[in-house]
């Protein structure tokens, strides 16, 4: 599959460290915020008002360091969908260069916050992402 969803990033001074690049837990700022948008794009250009999905695990691997000069873009989407949760690959990339600097994936759970349990991926999330990525899940 290919990444469909880029949205560019702003560096800004206080994202960098005392090494000189950027510190590795802004990185989640930067998937946050393509998330958001992947979310707000898959669902005509709005973020759904009920929220019923949440972020259980996500893992990181740093392959090269950001720095301030850079530009860069998060890259987003969904690698797979199962019963109660599905997986979002994202990663930032250098645009100039075209040099993947991380990649990021995050298993995000269907969640009932009245009942404060986990439940099956909605047919609005599953239908609104198939059509988006242009595969059946």
């Amino acid at each position: 599959m290919e990444f469909k969803h880029t949205v560019p990033v702003q560096l800004r001074f206080n994202d960098v460290d005392g090494l000189g690049h950027v510190n590795n837990s802004v990185y989640f700022s930067f998937y946050d915020l393509g998330k958001t948008e992947y979310f707000k794009t898959i669902n005509g250009g709005v973020l759904p008002t009920e929220v019923d999905i949440v972020v259980a695990h996500a893992e990181v691997d740093f392959i090269m360091p950001v720095f301030l000069t850079d530009e860069i873009a998060v890259q987003t989407m969904v690698s797979e969908i199962g019963n109660k949760s599905f997986e979002l690959m994202q990663r930032i990339i250098d645009t100039k260069h075209n040099i993947v600097k991380c990649r990021c994936k995050t298993v995000m759970v269907g969640f009932d916050f009245k009942n404060n349990c986990s439940k099956p991926i909605s047919d609005t999330w599953r239908n609104a992402i198939s059509a988006f990525e242009g595969v059946k899940f």
